[in-house]
């Protein structure tokens, strides 16, 4: 078990630490209040994430089907250019 590079011993003794200074009845007030800041930061770091990587696929599609549809048209004057000056 590692949590943020503490292992288990570290832990034991931060746990045990905890329990000396705010006693038995403080502790699972604050475990709890602990886990719900440790789940309210993940899900916004998820979301984060989330937007980052939609940001990131609306740019690829934007970019993608455009440089598509230019070379196909480029391609298709080019080759239009092509047969009118070998018509000549």
């Amino acid at each position: 078990m590692n949590i943020f590079g503490v292992g288990l011993p570290e832990v034991t003794v931060i746990l045990i630490l905890a329990l000396l200074i705010f006693g038995p009845k403080k502790l699972p007030e604050l475990g709890k209040q602990l886990g719900k800041t440790l789940k309210s930061l993940k899900k916004a770091s998820n979301e984060f994430q989330n937007e980052i990587d939609q940001v990131m696929n609306e740019e690829d599609k934007d970019k993608s089907p455009k440089s598509i549809e230019s070379n196909q048209t480029n391609q298709i004057n080019q080759e239009t250019v092509d047969s009118e000056n070998s018509k000549k």
